[in-house]
């Protein structure tokens, strides 16, 4: 093995080389690729910078700040991440075979189909031969990175190191961890739906709340592994069959008792129920609907009438709530994580001019929910987590946000100084 010595770059001579790149990137005469393999880059600024298809091939970029950065189909093979603040950035279909990401920042980077596997540096000798390079003595390894909010979309992590490292609500979805070393990770309310863990070790891994439905886990070790609340295929509560009578029929039965006041049909309730597997509820009648704990994991419910329905600590999370009529929704302690509600109303439900339901949301999780154009007038959010939820054109006239968690969530700055889309809001602090 032998170790190859890298060029240092100022910051001066890396501009001038990323501007180059970026005038490649437009088409743009005197443009040209970057090539910064071998080339040690350690602490440099490349914040919000366009790198598509650049070449940091066994480059060190340890300590560099990159968030926000454009990184998608970039050949990183072996390259040293180390502390490195990739915050943000987007690596769609990057090579990140054997690089070293240690400690690194990926929060809600963009990891979609990445390819994180194992490698090694090798080129031809003048024999023909092949010899491995050691650009320096390091494993390949993201242990201690924080990749919490990122997605990681199919990407390929056979074979990986991730000791302790923060998965949290990490978007994971077919995701390869076929005999990857993940002792102590955080998965909490990560989605690895359809990922294959064949032979992952995972011991002392925390996978609270995780959905982990048709993850392939053949041989996956998960001694000392915390499970609790973890989605996976096994139902949750009772499951549809055991309704009696087919959804359509009681969905019907439910609508005359909603047409009628009462007078005709029978109000549904489905607390406790999983309905995962069952048909599509998109534009359905499900006024006053009882549904305590009822898990709609995923579900369509694209323009459904959810007025004054109680779903309190009900599984909500990736549930589709398009133009939704949620008005005097009591959705209390209910996982929201990655659900779409925009354009979704949210106002109080009015009886009269007297009497009137305010929609209430109080303590649920709302992480990376996308509630851009909704309608929260008055809406009680009262310790709910908002973590890096998209309130972007929202109406949060007179909405109660006191003791809510808003880390990362996004705010149009228009809606900061406008008067009439925040007027009243209680504990929002800009």
């Amino acid at each position: 093995m032998q170790q190859r010595p890298l060029t240092r770059l100022d910051q001066v001579q890396l501009d001038a080389v990323v501007r180059r790149h970026e005038m490649f990137r437009n088409a743009r005469i005197g443009g040209a690729r970057a090539t910064l393999s071998f080339f040690d880059l350690n602490g440099l600024d490349l914040t919000g910078r366009d790198l598509a298809h650049a070449d940091f091939v066994g480059a060190s970029l340890r300590g560099a700040n990159l968030a926000g950065a454009r990184l998608d189909c970039a050949s990183m093979f072996a390259t040293d991440l180390r502390l490195a603040n990739l915050e943000n950035a987007s690596l769609i279909k990057a090579d990140l075979r054997g690089a070293c990401l240690r400690g690194a920042i990926l929060i809600g980077a963009n990891l979609f189909e990445a390819d994180l596997r194992d490698g090694s540096l090798a080129e031809k000798d003048r024999d023909g031969s092949l010899r491995i390079i050691q650009v320096e003595d390091r494993p390949t390894e993201a242990s201690g990175a924080d990749l919490s909010g990122a997605n990681l979309t199919n990407a390929r992590l056979s074979g990986a190191m991730a000791i302790h490292t923060d998965f949290t609500d990490a978007l994971m979805r077919g995701c390869k961890l076929v005999r990857a070393t993940m002792r102590g990770a955080n998965f909490t309310g990560s989605n690895l739906e359809g990922a294959d863990l064949s032979g992952a070790d995972l011991r002392g891994a925390c996978l609270r709340g995780a959905v982990l439905t048709g993850a392939t886990m053949v041989m996956t070790e998960l001694a000392d592994a915390d499970m609790e609340d973890a989605l996976t295929d096994d139902p949750v509560g009772r499951v549809v069959a055991e309704l009696g009578r087919p959804l359509d029929e009681l969905l019907h039965e439910h609508i005359r008792w909603v047409g009628s006041s009462g007078a005709e049909g029978t109000a549904l309730d489905l607390s406790g129920f999983d309905l995962r597997h069952a048909p599509s509820l998109a534009h359905t009648c499900l006024t006053m609907l009882r549904a305590v704990g009822a898990t709609l994991y995923g579900l369509d419910l694209t323009s459904v009438q959810l007025q004054a329905a109680v779903l309190e600590k009900g599984d909500l999370r990736l549930a589709k709530l398009i133009n939704g009529d949620l008005r005097g929704v009591n959705l209390r302690l209910a996982k929201l994580n990655n659900a779409d509600l925009r354009k979704a109303n949210l106002r109080p439900l009015y009886f009269d001019e007297r009497r009137s339901m305010a929609s209430d949301l109080s303590g649920a999780r709302l992480r990376y929910a996308d509630l851009r154009g909704a309608c929260l007038r008055e809406v009680n959010f009262a310790g709910a987590d908002l973590s890096f939820a998209n309130l972007s054109g929202c109406d949060l006239t007179k909405t109660d946000l006191t003791n809510a968690r808003m880390f990362g969530a996004k705010l149009e700055r228009r809606a900061l100084s406008d008067g009439a889309i925040l007027d009243g809001v209680a504990g929002l602090k800009l």
